[in-house]
C-alpha cells in the first residue's frame, strides 16, 4: 500500500483549475440553487470544449444515448460500442458519480476506451440524481435496473449476459457495489466489479476516518459538499445501513474487485475500508492507490497525470475477468 503522506498537493492543473472557481456554500444551498448549479455543471461537462479536461474519447468507439424502458420509468443511458461492430460482446455497465451532479457524458474519455479496447459494450446509467424527495435508494433501483434490464434482453443489445461487469466512480462505485451485492442475491453472476474513489458509509461514522479530517477541503471533495450529499442521499427517517455497502451483511462470493483509491480524497479509506471488508469475506480484491491524484480523477485527464494510469489498470483488470467461454445459450445461437 502507498503511503498517503508521500504527497500532499493535488496536481498543478488541478489547483489552478480550481483557483478559477467560487466554492458554493454547500450548508446554506437551497433547493432552487441547487438545480440552477447542477443544470450549469451538467451543461459545462457535456460541452465539447470541455474535453480539454474531461478527456477526448476513443475515436474507435462510436456514442450514442438511447433509453432503457422499466416498467415504472424510463432512463437514459449512454452507451459506448466498438467502431468495428460486433455482437455477443461483454457487458459493462457504469455508473457515474456526482450524486445530487454529474452526467454519463463527462465520462467518455474512460468509457469509450473500455469499449473500444476490451472490446465490450459500455452502458452509462444517467440516474436520477440526489435531490428532495430523490433519496439514493432511488439511484441504486436506477444502476440495478439497468443492469437487470440489459441482461434478461441481451440479443437486443448485442451482449453476452455471462460476460457482465459493473463500474462506478464516488456515488456510482457505491451503487455499483449495492449492484453486485444484489447479483449475488439473485443469482446474477458479475464477471467483475471496479469502484473508483468509493462512498461506502453514509452512516453517522461517515467521517470517522483519518482521510476525512486530513482531506477536508481537497478542490474536488470536500467535507461540507460531502454533508449536503450525505443530507440528500439518507433523509430523516431513512436507515443509512441499506445503502451502505461497507455494513452488508454478507459480502463474500461477490464479484472480484478492483478498488481505485486516490490518496488525496476525503473518502479515501471508505475505499481501504471497504476493500479490507470484502477481503475479509473471501471476495478476490485488488486495492490499487494512485499517490497524488485527487477524488474524481479518472474523469479529469486534462489535468490529472494519474488518470491515465488508472484506465490502463481498469482495462487490464476487466479484459482479463471478461474473457473466457460465451455462455452456453450464445454458443448454441453460433451452433
Amino acid at each position: 500500500m502507498t503511503d498517503a503522506t508521500s504527497i500532499e498537493r493535488p496536481p498543478l492543473g488541478i489547483r489552478l483549475l480550481y483557483a478559477l472557481r467560487k466554492e458554493p456554500d454547500w450548508s446554506t444551498m437551497t433547493d432552487e440553487e441547487l438545480i440552477a448549479y447542477r443544470d450549469k455543471a451538467n451543461r459545462i461537462a457535456s460541452a465539447r470544449l470541455s474535453r480539454v479536461i474531461t478527456g477526448s474519447p476513443d475515436r474507435h468507439a462510436e456514442i450514442r444515448w438511447q433509453e432503457v424502458a422499466l416498467a415504472d420509468r424510463v432512463l437514459p443511458v449512454r452507451v459506448y460500442r466498438p467502431s468495428t461492430g460486433g455482437t455477443d460482446l461483454p457487458l459493462v455497465v457504469h455508473v457515474h458519480g456526482g450524486g445530487f451532479v454529474g452526467t454519463a457524458a463527462q465520462c467518455d474519455w474512460a468509457n469509450s476506451h473500455l469499449a473500444a479496447r476490451l472490446p465490450a459494450v459500455v452502458v452509462s446509467v444517467e440516474h436520477r440524481l440526489l435531490a428532495p424527495g430523490t433519496p439514493l435508494s432511488d439511484a441504486i433501483d436506477d444502476g440495478w435496473d439497468v443492469l437487470r434490464h440489459i441482461v434478461e434482453h441481451a440479443a437486443e443489445w448485442g451482449i453476452d449476459p455471462a460476460r457482465t461487469a459493473v463500474v462506478g466512480e464516488s456515488t456510482g462505485a457505491l451503487i455499483v457495489a449495492m449492484a453486485a451485492i444484489r447479483a449475488k442475491a439473485v443469482g446474477l453472476q458479475l464477471r467483475a466489479q471496479v469502484l473508483i474513489n468509493p462512498a461506502s458509509d453514509l452512516t453517522e461514522t461517515m467521517y470517522d476516518y483519518p482521510s476525512m479530517s486530513r482531506y477536508a477541503h481537497t478542490q474536488t471533495a470536500s467535507v461540507p459538499k460531502l454533508r449536503l450529499f450525505q443530507r440528500l442521499a439518507v433523509p430523516p427517517g431513512t436507515d443509512p445501513h441499506l445503502v451502505s455497502p461497507l455494513f452488508a451483511a454478507d459480502l463474500g462470493g461477490l464479484a472480484p474487485a478492483l478498488v481505485v483509491v486516490p490518496t488525496l480524497d476525503p473518502v479515501a479509506d471508505h475505499g481501504r475500508r471497504y476493500a479490507a471488508r470484502l477481503r475479509e469475506f473471501g471476495t478476490p480484491v485488488k486495492l490499487s492507490e494512485h499517490p497524488g491524484a485527487p477524488h474524481a480523477f479518472i474523469t479529469l485527464p486534462g489535468v490529472v497525470p494519474q488518470a491515465k494510469a488508472a484506465r490502463a489498470e481498469i482495462a487490464e483488470f476487466l479484459r482479463g475477468r471478461l474473457a473466457g467461454a460465451q455462455s452456453a445459450a450464445t454458443q448454441a445461437e453460433a451452433r
